[in-house]
């Protein structure tokens, strides 16, 4: 059987915001790209799908106006196409919204705890760099300062929220250093198109740019020779194909980027990485749409005492383009137990169903879209903050982005662009000075 071949200068691998964003920086820099993809849509796990007429969003919704993703978009002539909310960020306690957008931390703590000056203090130190050792869990570190349960039900919904894990999961040194570094309740925006329009447009810049993006293209092995890679063999539109090149970027994660290249090919000590030190994070995630509002605020509510609700977004108060006219459209975050390792999904999912129930009186009228249990091979983060592997994989000309060779404490989009911008600036560093 014959397999067709081509040349690139760079194979992508994996349409998510890492693997778009490598796509996008690459052709920028005039390497000839090609981005492959196994699904027939960009976005990965950030993507969007229409069910019933809402435009419904597959996980991660919320988007970060300036910093590394935007300038990506910026240098393919595309724009960050988001609506932010005001405000963009707020907590639900005890049935009411509570607005930190000004106030922040001493805001959030002042009423709720008398221990919120030591709290404060220690945030304030860790911002000059004097953070816990990775060792000590956020739930253990904040015990050192107060045992207020409702204090104690924000920090481990806000771990959850951001990290897709419980707060005795995450290291503090991790918690903290995106607080102080990567900075607190951040302002965020959605896209009226979904999700994936943020997406399609950051394709189409690449695009233009000369990246060739090829959909439903699952890349079968990745092939290496004597140490480097050589390129990768895929399967498209029924045929096989070879695509030769001196650089593959893998969006796919470190554990399955090892499984197509192979364990043989691969160093000791970067195999005992992907072993050991993956902890892939999960989620539930909830779809659904009222006919009448369950929720004022416009943006994104974190909320106290619940059993696994962390947070949720009221996405048509800012795009009612997202649902049919007349429709009220959520999508709520709900992080089980344990969420680095093995869990009943259906009992958590239930856990998620009663607490929507418990703080939201109309839910049992609402229309459920979808219920999402993201895990195993599709999770919500491919490793845990904290414990990311690097972003070299021992193989010359392989790099891994995405959410699992985060900068340390990073999370979210901005931390996938991240990865591709310091794997893309590392590559042609090296190749101006070869």
């Amino acid at each position: 059987m014959s397999i067709e071949s081509e040349r690139f200068d760079a194979v992508v691998i994996g349409a998510g915001a890492g693997g778009l964003c490598a796509a996008a920086r690459l052709s920028h820099a005039g390497y000839s790209t090609v981005l492959l993809e196994s699904l027939d849509r960009v976005g990965g796990r950030a993507s969007s799908e229409d069910i019933d007429g809402f435009k419904v969003n597959v996980g991660a919704i919320a988007l970060e106006p300036g910093g590394v993703f935007e300038e990506t978009l910026a240098l393919v002539g595309a724009g960050l196409d988001i609506r932010v909310p005001e405000p963009p960020f707020a907590f639900f306690l005890d049935g009411k919204v509570v607005d930190v957008s000004r106030g922040g931390w001493a805001m959030l703590l002042g009423g709720l705890t008398k221990q919120a000056a030591k709290i404060l203090e220690k945030i304030a130190e860790a911002r000059t760099g004097n953070l816990p050792d990775g060792r000590q869990s956020t739930q253990e570190w904040l015990a050192g300062y107060t045992r207020n349960e409702t204090v104690h039900a924000i920090f481990r919904n806000l771990c959850a929220a951001i990290f897709a894990c419980n707060a005795d999961e995450l290291p503090a040194r991790a918690f903290l250093t995106y607080f102080t570094k990567k900075g607190a309740f951040k302002r965020f925006g959605f896209c009226a198109r979904g999700t994936i329009g943020v997406w399609e447009d950051l394709a189409a810049g690449a695009r233009r740019h000369g990246a060739d993006i090829r959909l439903s293209t699952p890349v079968t092995r990745i092939v290496i020779e004597q140490g480097r890679t050589r390129g990768v063999l895929a399967r498209h539109a029924g045929a096989d194909l070879r695509i030769d090149a001196d650089i593959v970027i893998s969006n796919t994660g470190p554990k399955l980027t090892v499984a197509l290249g192979g364990e043989k090919d691969f160093p000791d000590d970067y195999l005992r990485l992907v072993r050991e030190r993956l902890k892939p994070a999960a989620n539930i995630v909830i779809n659904f749409a009222s006919r009448e509002p369950l929720l004022h605020a416009p943006g994104l509510v974190t909320f106290g005492k619940t059993r696994r609700l962390c947070n949720m977004a009221n996405l048509t108060a800012t795009c009612p383009e997202l649902a049919p006219e007349g429709w009220h459209l959520y999508v709520a975050y709900a992080v089980p137990i344990p969420a680095l390792g093995e869990f009943d999904a259906p009992a958590e999912t239930e856990h998620a169903l009663a607490d929507l129930r418990e703080q939201f009186p109309g839910f049992d009228k609402a229309k459920v879209l979808s219920v999402r249990v993201m895990q195993g091979d599709w999770p919500t983060q491919r490793s845990c903050a904290g414990y990311d592997l690097p972003r070299e994989t021992g193989v010359e000309g392989l790099w891994c982005v995405g959410d699992a060779v985060k900068e340390y404490g990073n999370g979210g989009t901005q931390a996938c662009a991240e990865t591709a911008k310091l794997v893309v600036e590392q590559i042609v560093t090296a190749r101006a000075a070869a």
